[in-house]
């Protein structure tokens, strides 16, 4: 927590200010008791009624500072929280963009989301609740002990009393709260997840009719939420009673004590109600201590998870001499081999291929052979485990992440449409690309004729998702987002697999007129896809290539290959 309240040197002003404001508040509510047992004791009690109405003028002029003095206090307090929540939630978001495959498989997406949104909220309520009381608490503390004591020691007595019961009441129940609040968090994490996971399949669960099922996954982990909320409110309830049971004997006991006083006649009876006035402002900022000290175990436990991310060090990160390849557009694998995180086996085994300018390399087996693995390696959205992966020449590790992707057009399994326009979409690796080019772009990913359907074409919405546009179309506009860039390197993740045969082939055949000096990978299940590749790497259920060669090649040599061929193509059409 500590750690990222340093942060807030940067809002050093308003701290000051928010400071200055809090003493100036703590001054009036010093000083209004005091004007009121002047008001009692040489005004009512000797009918005085102009010192009555003077010292009460002087009372309002004082309780308007001190309100002035409130809303500014309210105003650099919250400029300083939110502006360092502000900060928080931009460097969660840059050190994210930072993180390799590897770190977003560790936190989750649900989880990232909690501690970017309802974790950096706690830290900006405690920080924001911190400047307001946990400042004016001291100053009010200390004002008020000097204040009674100075008016009547015997009747200030009574915070020896009531103040240590009121502490022994925070620490127990602060004890209580800080494992709470920790697990607090992990269970919103877990709804959230379970709430991602429902609205993002919640074609499939329809489709399986598994609704009943998913409700009471989720109810589960809601009462679990609840159970654990109930807990930490229970004892949050439990403090403020307490509190105010304490306040209220505190005030008791000094009625106790200063009536013998006033009986004989030591003591005036505006005296007592002062002392009442600082009694309780010394006990009111031990309950604002106690509030804070009750808020700062969720937050320290936001913070925790907050410093987590931010203190990870991503797995991938660029040299600090990054190397000039002298080559372009050739990718070469060397006998690479690959394992995922708490795997026990690798996910692809000693492969080795090259492809170059012009060339056509396809990468094709069954489902979890590691095709999509290979691809992911190339831009290094993971590192190698074992071998090398040259782009241009130089290893992808001696290269900065920015200039190895500045080369590579991406087209992922799953097209990714952003919400905004098809403009935006389209530009989106090509950010000064003109008209003409995204029209190009679109006319060779055949996306060109129902983008022209659309009332304002190019600038026409995209929802959130691409969801207004069927599964074929969403492909075709990722197909044509890769080509506005005019890459070195095409990579095609099974990107081919939702357009029908006289698509597929149009599609390719124009690819093949702007890649002429391209490096091109294509990972697909069809064969009808490759046949025509000038390389095709056969991978086995293992991640072992099983087969590398032409398509005529392989049919003869690769036993892998042709079981794939004859259960899609006909003799005929796999040239047998």
């Amino acid at each position: 927590m500590i750690k990222l309240l340093k942060r807030l040197k940067k809002y050093i002003w308003m701290v000051l200010g928010d400071i200055a404001a809090v003493a100036c508040n703590v001054f009036t509510m010093m000083y209004l008791p005091k004007y009121m047992t002047s008001i009692v004791n040489e005004g009512v009690l000797q009918g005085n009624i102009e010192h009555i109405v003077v010292v009460g003028v002087k009372m309002l002029l004082i309780s308007l500072m001190g309100a002035a003095a409130m809303v500014a206090s309210s105003y650099l307090s919250s400029r300083a929280a939110m502006g360092l929540s502000c900060d928080l939630r931009r460097e969660v978001f840059k050190k994210a963009e930072e993180f390799s495959l590897a770190e977003f498989d560790r936190f989750g997406a649900a989880s990232m989301l909690t501690r970017t949104t309802n974790d950096i909220t706690q830290i900006e309520m405690v920080v924001m609740m911190f400047l307001r009381l946990a400042m004016m608490a001291p100053m009010a503390l200390v004002g008020g002990v000097i204040m009674a004591f100075s008016t009547s020691l015997e009747m200030s007595k009574a915070v020896f009393f009531t103040a240590p019961l009121l502490m022994v009441a925070v620490v127990v129940i602060s004890r209580k709260t800080i494992p709470l609040s920790k697990t607090m968090q992990s269970r919103i994490d877990r709804v959230n997840q379970i709430m991602r996971e429902k609205l993002s399949g919640i074609r499939v669960m329809r489709a399986f009719g598994t609704e009943g099922y998913e409700e009471e996954r989720f109810d589960r982990a809601n009462t679990d939420l609840l159970s654990i909320t109930l807990k930490m409110n229970n004892l949050m309830m439990l403090m403020m009673p307490l509190l105010m049971f304490i306040l209220n004997f505190s005030t008791v006991l000094i009625l106790w004590l200063g009536v013998g006083q006033v009986e004989g006649g030591t003591l005036l009876v505006g005296d007592v109600m002062g002392v009442i006035q600082y009694v309780m402002h010394i006990m009111i900022s031990f309950m604002m201590l106690s509030m804070m000290i009750t808020m700062i175990p969720r937050a320290a436990a936001s913070a925790e998870r907050i410093n987590e991310v931010l203190d990870t060090v991503p797995a991938i990160t660029d040299p600090q001499h990054p190397q000039q390849p002298d080559q372009r557009a050739t990718v070469c694998f060397e006998d690479v081999t690959f394992a995922y995180a708490n795997s026990d086996e690798p996910a692809v085994r000693n492969i080795s291929f090259e492809v170059g300018p012009g060339q056509t390399l396809a990468i094709i087996g069954s489902t979890g052979s590691g095709k999509t693995t290979i691809l992911n390696l190339i831009p290094r959205f993971y590192d190698v485990s074992e071998g090398r992966v040259l782009v241009d020449g130089v290893d992808v590790r001696e290269m900065t992440r920015a200039d190895l992707r500045s080369r590579i057009g991406y087209v992922p399994q799953r097209a990714v449409l952003f919400q905004g326009t098809l403009r935006e979409n389209l530009s989106y690796g090509a950010p000064n690309a003109d008209d003409e080019q995204l029209w190009q772009a679109a006319d060779i990913a055949q996306a060109k004729d129902f983008i022209l359907e659309k009332e304002n074409g190019l600038d026409s919405e995209v929802s959130r998702g691409g969801a207004n546009f069927s599964g074929g179309q969403k492909q075709r506009l990722s197909i044509a987002r890769a080509v506005a860039r005019r890459p070195e390197i095409y990579l095609f993740d099974d990107s081919f697999s939702a357009l029908d045969y006289k698509t597929d082939a149009t599609l390719r055949r124009r690819l093949a007129e702007i890649t002429a000096d391209a490096a091109v990978i294509i990972v697909a299940q069809r064969v009808s896809t490759i046949m025509d590749a000038d390389c095709i790497v056969v991978l086995d259920d293992d991640g072992n290539i099983a087969g590398k060669g032409k398509h005529r090649e392989l049919l003869q040599t690769c036993g892998v290959y042709r079981e794939i061929v004859t259960s899609q193509l006909s003799a005929e059409e796999a040239g047998l």
